[in-house]
C-alpha cells in the first residue's frame, strides 16, 4: 500500500518550519473526528470541522481508521478492559486502527504510537497520556499475541458490527464475505458521460491524451483506473462528465428502456437530490426530447444541489422541496393532478449498499434501523403507485444490500397489489463485480457499489 503522506510529515518539526503538519496533529484531529462519529454524527459533518488545510490528509486516515476500527475496538478491550473516556478511547483506536497491520500502516506502528502519544500530550487527553502511553507500548511488546487473539471476534475479523454481519448471513449466505470483503476496499472513481455533449469513446480519448486511463462500464460510463480530482477531467465545468457510481448509472435507463422517447411523458424522481439520476433521465432521454421532469427533495439545502447539478449539465426539470409521501401538497403543481409515465423512486436507505465510499455508515448505523426506513419504503411506494397512470412504470431502487429493503420489500408490495408486475431487474447487485440476476444486465456494470433495482409495471 503507498504511503498516505510523504516521509517529512513524519516529524513533529515540519510543520514549526511552514511545511507539511506535524503526524501529531492529524492524529489527533483524526481522533477528534471519530469521537464525534462515535457519538452519532456523520463523517460528512466531522470533517466539516476540521481546518481545511488538514482535512485532505486527516479524511485518508480517518477512512482507513474506519475501515479497521472493530479491529482496534477488539484490541483496545484487550488492552483496557474498561472503556476510558471518550477522547481516550477515540485517540486509542485510531493509534490502533492505523498500526495493528503492519502491511497496510501508512507509517511505522512505532512512529504511529509516538505521534499518538504526542498527540495526547499536547492535547485535551493530555492528562491520560500515560496510560494512553502505556497501552499502546504494551502493544508494540504483544502486537502478535493480541491480533491472534482477536482474530476469534467477528467484528474484529471483518470490521463491521455484528449484526451487521448475522444480517448479511442470512441474506446473502453465498456472497456475504464477498459483501463484507468489498465494503473494506477503496472504491473505483467511476464517470458518467453526458450524452448530450458527445460520446463514450470521444471522452476516453480525451481522457486518455491527459494520461488518465479509463475503460467503458454501463450504459454511459467510464472506470477510471486512478482517482483523479474533478477539476482535473476535461470539460467537468461545463457538464461534459459527472462522478457517479456505476451502479447508480443503471436507474436512468432500466427507467426509460422500451418508452417512447418522442412522446411527451411526465417522470417524478421522488428523493431526487443531489440531482445525479434527474440529469441522467434527461440526458438519456436526448436532446429535445418532451420530457417533462420532476424532482423533489424534503430538504431545502440539499434540494439546491439539485439546482446546481442540473445547471452544470445544462438541462431543465421543476424542482420542488416537498415530502413524496404527501402528494396532496405537490402533485397539482408537480404534474396538474396528472397521473405519471414514469416513477423513480430511490428510497431512503441504510446505505448498506456504498459503505466502502461512506465507511462511518457501517458504525452509525443499528440493526433498527433497518425495519425503521423499510417502513418508510412501504409507505412511499403504496403513496406515489396510484400517482402512476395504467401500463406505465416505477422504478424502485435502494442502495442497499439488505433485503428487507430490496427483494423482501418489492415481494410484500406484490402480495398486496394486484395491479403491478415484477419487469426483467437486476435485483441486488453486490458490491464489487457482479449481480445476482446479471442476465437482465446489457452491459458490464464494472466494479460498483451495493444496489438493488426493481422495475415495476402497473396493469390496466
Amino acid at each position: 500500500m503507498s504511503r498516505i503522506f510523504p516521509p517529512s510529515s513524519l516529524e513533529p518539526a515540519a510543520a514549526a518550519g511552514g511545511g507539511a503538519p506535524a503526524l501529531s496533529q492529524q492524529l489527533a484531529e483524526v481522533a477528534q473526528a471519530l469521537q464525534a462519529i462515535l457519538a452519532g454524527q456523520s463523517g460528512t459533518q466531522a470533517l466539516a470541522a476540521v481546518p481545511q488545510r488538514l482535512r485532505p490528509g486527516v479524511q485518508a486516515l480517518l477512512f482507513q481508521v474506519l475501515r479497521q476500527l472493530g479491529r482496534a475496538q477488539a484490541l483496545r478491550a484487550e488492552l483496557a478492559p474498561r472503556t476510558p473516556p471518550p477522547r481516550v478511547n477515540a485517540l486509542l483506536c485510531t493509534a490502533l486502527a492505523l498500526a495493528w497491520d503492519e502491511a497496510q500502516a501508512p507509517y511505522p506502528p512505532f512512529t504511529l504510537v509516538n505521534q499518538a502519544v504526542e498527540a495526547a500530550k499536547r492535547g485535551p487527553a493530555q492528562r491520560q497520556a500515560a496510560f494512553i502511553n502505556a497501552c499502546l507500548r504494551r502493544f508494540l511488546r504483544e502486537r502478535d499475541a493480541l491480533v491472534h487473539k482477536t482474530n476469534a471476534q467477528p467484528q474484529a475479523l471483518w470490521n463491521h458490527p455484528q449484526w451487521w454481519i448475522d444480517r448479511l448471513k442470512q441474506d446473502h449466505p453465498d456472497h456475504w464475505q464477498q459483501i463484507l470483503e468489498a465494503n473494506n476496499r477503496h472504491a473505483p472513481m467511476t464517470l458518467r458521460v453526458n450524452r448530450l455533449q458527445g460520446t463514450v469513446a470521444q471522452y476516453q480519448e480525451l481522457l486518455s491524451a491527459q494520461q488518465m486511463d479509463a475503460k467503458p462500464v454501463v450504459d454511459s460510463g467510464l472506470e477510471l483506473a486512478q482517482p483523479q480530482p474533478v477539476q482535473a477531467l476535461p470539460g467537468f465545468a461545463q457538464g461534459r462528465v459527472s462522478v457517479q457510481d456505476a451502479a447508480a448509472q443503471m436507474a436512468a435507463p432500466l427507467l426509460l428502456q422500451g418508452l417512447d422517447l418522442a412522446q411527451p411523458l411526465r417522470v417524478l424522481d421522488a428523493c431526487a437530490a443531489p440531482g445525479g439520476k434527474t440529469a441522467h433521465l434527461l440526458e438519456y432521454a436526448g436532446a429535445g426530447a418532451p420530457l417533462q421532469v420532476t424532482a423533489l427533495e424534503i430538504d431545502a439545502q440539499r434540494s439546491q444541489r439539485i439546482h446546481d447539478t442540473l445547471a452544470r449539465v445544462g438541462v431543465k426539470a421543476q424542482v420542488l422541496v416537498a415530502d413524496a409521501s404527501r402528494p396532496e401538497l405537490w402533485w397539482q403543481q408537480a404534474s396538474g393532478g396528472a397521473q405519471f409515465d414514469a416513477i423513480l423512486l430511490d428510497a431512503p436507505c441504510t446505505a448498506s449498499g456504498i459503505v466502502r465510499r461512506h465507511p462511518d455508515v457501517r458504525w452509525l448505523r443499528r440493526g433498527s434501523d433497518v425495519d425503521q426506513l423499510a417502513a418508510i419504503q412501504s409507505r412511499l411506494l403504496d403513496t406515489l403507485w396510484p400517482l402512476l397512470r395504467s401500463g406505465a412504470r416505477m422504478l424502485y431502487c435502494t442502495c442497499s444490500v439488505f433485503k428487507a429493503e430490496g427483494d423482501l420489500q418489492v415481494k410484500a408490495f406484490l402480495a398486496r397489489n394486484t395491479q403491478a408486475r415484477l419487469l426483467p431487474s437486476p435485483g441486488h447487485l453486490i458490491p464489487g463485480n457482479g449481480a445476482q440476476n446479471a442476465a437482465v444486465l446489457d452491459n458490464h456494470p464494472g466494479d460498483h457499489d451495493g444496489f438493488f433495482y426493481a422495475l415495476l409495471e402497473k396493469l390496466p
